[in-house]
């Protein structure tokens, strides 16, 4: 009897799959570049981003899933880092990925990266845009999701269902200051953020990876009408952010991430 009670409690206390997930009728994804949770968090030279962090909910053991950088973008939004380990370009690329995913299921997806010049563009450099952090570009089929962020729509209803904004290497942390990044995603992003309050819509800020000294321990942020204030613990990677937009959608979980938990515990009631 007494294991019987054990047993129950136990299951009692599994969260179900994707049982308290929300659907956001809209989903950004923003996504900054190479430093650690301690670069950013607490960083006077980062107050948008440490105001932001009160206003939704703080992962304080969040993490990239490797190094370099465009495997963590692979992984975001594939599942997979096709093992690959560098920053190779051009990389041509198939099968299953979030954007396909979400277009068999009837919704939609679009990728915004900063100073690419052109819609479809297959270039590896232009200016301070680099394809290795534009995952997107890897697959042909997919070149019309594939614009620049002068497309962002200006009308947030006319936002994808899921959308990843890329910055460029100035305005991601990568090459430009923290204090230019901050300011370019409050100049930016903060129009959305206030937005998605009132219009069932979710902003998720992350990182690619930390700058090598931290265990890739990285920042991510979630803001919306749907997520609680305050900072969870549970550890979670890109994997689990990709598990969890496909519980949220109903979508197949892709590779890697079906072996991980969508984040969970962070939604209102």
């Amino acid at each position: 009897m007494k294991n019987h009670w054990l047993l129950s409690m136990l299951l009692l206390a599994q969260p179900a799959i994707g049982g308290e997930l929300p659907r956001p009728d809209h989903i950004v994804i923003v996504i900054e570049e190479n430093k650690s949770f301690t670069q950013i968090i607490g960083n006077h030279e980062a107050p948008y981003i440490n105001a932001l962090a009160k206003r939704g909910m703080l992962f304080t053991q969040s993490y990239g899933v490797t190094h370099p950088s465009q495997p963590n973008y692979l992984a975001l939004f594939t599942g997979t880092t096709r093992a690959i380990a560098s920053d190779v370009c051009p990389l041509e690329l198939g099968g299953d990925n979030l954007a396909g995913a979400l277009q068999e299921k009837g919704s939609s997806f679009g990728s915004y990266a900063e100073s690419m010049p052109e819609t479809g563009y297959e270039g590896c450099i232009y200016g301070a845009y680099m394809r290795k952090h534009n995952p997107l570009a890897n697959w042909k089929a997919l070149k019309h999701y594939n614009q620049p962020y002068s497309a962002f729509p200006q009308h947030f209803e006319d936002l994808a269902t899921v959308s990843l904004v890329i910055p460029d290497l100035r305005d991601d942390m990568h090459d430009g200051s923290i204090a230019q990044g901050d300011d370019w995603l409050k100049q930016h992003i903060e129009p959305y953020a206030e937005w998605t309050m009132t219009h069932n819509s979710l902003l998720i800020l992350t990182w690619d990876e930390d700058d090598g000294t931290a265990n890739n321990h990285i920042v991510t942020i979630m803001i919306g009408p749907m997520v609680k204030r305050g900072s969870s613990v549970q550890r979670i990677n890109h994997y689990n952010i990709l598990r969890t937009l496909s519980e949220m959608y109903g979508l197949p979980n892709l590779n890697e991430s079906a072996h991980v938990q969508p984040i969970v515990g962070v939604w209102q009631k």
